[in-house]
């Protein structure tokens, strides 16, 4: 999921490569990481869209799509939900940070199982 956040992923395809059904699985993954697999596909998604609006020149439809949305309204939904902002918002409001990726990363994660909102 984390790899291929971007291609269309559901519980059946994912359960498959685990070797289980899918309620199975979607009970296993939420027990392990605090949240349904469908929300941590979207926060992976939305983290790495966070990267590529402070860091890229990208319209925000552009980096919609390339996350993984199928629409422009499902990502700005999503996002709005997850960050408490719009994608344009959070553009103009996010500042390139220069510090190593991986603290950038830990800094700008959307909240997970322990903020969850799902």
């Amino acid at each position: 999921m984390d790899r291929d956040f971007a291609r269309p992923l559901d519980v059946p395809a994912l359960a498959r490569v685990a070797l289980m059904s899918p309620a199975h699985f979607s009970r296993q993954f939420r027990a392990t990481f605090g949240e349904t697999p469908h929300r941590y596909l979207q926060r992976r998604r939305i983290e790495r869209a966070c990267a590529m609006l402070r860091d890229s020149d990208a319209t925000v439809t552009e980096i919609g799509l390339a996350v993984g949305f199928d629409s422009l309204g499902t990502f700005s939904r999503t996002f709005s939900a997850l960050i408490g902002r719009s994608p344009t918002v959070y553009r103009a409001q996010a500042v390139p940070l220069q510090a190593p990726v991986c603290f950038v990363k830990s800094w700008t994660r959307p909240a997970g199982a322990a903020g969850s909102r799902d």
